[in-house]
């Protein structure tokens, strides 16, 4: 019996494949520099560096070394800076009012990297948790988040970091109305340029918990955050989030977390072509680097192929722990 042959087939999808230049030309999706923002934390002192064990190789740094990592940024070519600020427990308070301090720790922080390294883009956080005496995102009263108080705090806080000198604010909260009340204010202030990056789907999820170990949010939380995050089984109620938002005067939105919820950073960008944005959790970040220090996987290539999945989802950037570190491996030409 004659051997059967398989057809010979006409279409072969490993000819560009084949070498690293063909396969740079039929690349569909690229990965630079000035896709990433850097989320930093700030704690109060002088030449301080204190090391984050559930996020190795993350530190909370004083503002002298904020600047110092600002203008490490820039020469890198990273365009953004997002600042998170560890509060000192002394000044958290059911009430919130340190968050509307000119002179918090975040607004010194603001102020000092803007005077220092003007070119970079400061990005802050618009919510109370790392100001909440209770750990909520919200101001709390017989164990219920309220909105429309949390919202005219989130405003004062908008203002006063606005003020500072903050570049984009990214209200983080998920309370009802926040967006339209914060541009509202910010127009009649004086500060119509500054832009918003709406935290518009932002899900109550379980890979948030080394970030807030950094903040110092981890002990006072009491209960859970759902009754204002979004349902994980959720998407359909994310574009309606998003196009709220929108609609408010939101100038660039953003899918939080990350890798988990590529399927509705894509929705996203298709249904309304937005600028959109996604967070690499501190969760995505702790997970990618504890496999790398145990030698399970290759820590550096991990990065860089799960930063590329955002862009690929239709990210317009990311924000992400690993910024200094994937910049300096985007300029090697990994």
């Amino acid at each position: 019996m004659r051997p059967i042959s398989a057809p010979c087939p006409s279409l072969r999808f490993r000819r560009l494949r084949r070498t690293p230049a063909l396969r740079a030309l039929a690349q569909e999706n690229v990965l630079s520099v000035g896709d990433l923002i850097w989320p930093v934390f700030v704690r109060d002192g002088a030449g301080m560096r204190d090391a984050i064990p559930s996020m190795p190789g993350v530190n909370r740094l004083s503002v002298d070394l904020v600047v110092e990592a600002a203008a490490d940024a820039a020469d890198l070519g990273i365009p953004a800076i997002c600042l998170f600020p560890y509060t000192d427990p002394a000044l958290k308070t059911e009430a919130c009012e340190e968050a509307w301090n000119p002179d918090n720790l975040a607004n010194r922080a603001i102020r000092a990297i803007k005077a220092a390294v003007p070119g970079i883009a400061v990005m802050t956080d618009v919510a109370l948790d790392p100001y909440n005496a209770k750990g909520h995102d919200g101001i709390v009263r017989d164990g219920v988040i309220l909105n429309d108080e949390t919202v005219e705090a989130l405003v004062k806080m908008a203002l006063v970091q606005a003020e500072a000198g903050a570049d984009i604010l990214g209200p983080s909260d998920m309370m009802d109305g926040r967006i339209g009340a914060i541009r509202d204010a910010l127009e009649a202030d004086g500060h119509g340029d500054v832009a918003i990056m709406s935290y518009a789907a932002k899900y109550a999820s379980a890979f948030y918990g080394p970030f807030r170990d950094a903040v110092g949010a981890s002990g006072a939380l009491k209960g859970d955050k759902k009754t204002y995050q979004m349902n994980p089984a959720n998407s359909d109620e994310a574009l309606r989030l998003v196009e709220r938002d929108l609609q408010e005067g939101a100038d660039m939105v953003m899918v939080k977390p990350g890798m988990p919820y590529l399927d509705i950073v894509r929705r996203v960008k298709d249904a309304f072509g937005a600028p959109t944005y996604a967070y690499q959790v501190s969760g995505e970040y702790a997970m990618i680097r504890g496999a790398a220090l145990n030698g399970w996987i290759d820590g550096e290539k991990a990065m860089l192929e799960s930063l590329m999945a955002f862009r690929r989802a239709g990210c317009d950037g990311v924000l992400t722990y690993f910024a200094p570190e994937a910049a300096r491996a985007i300029r090697r030409g990994l």
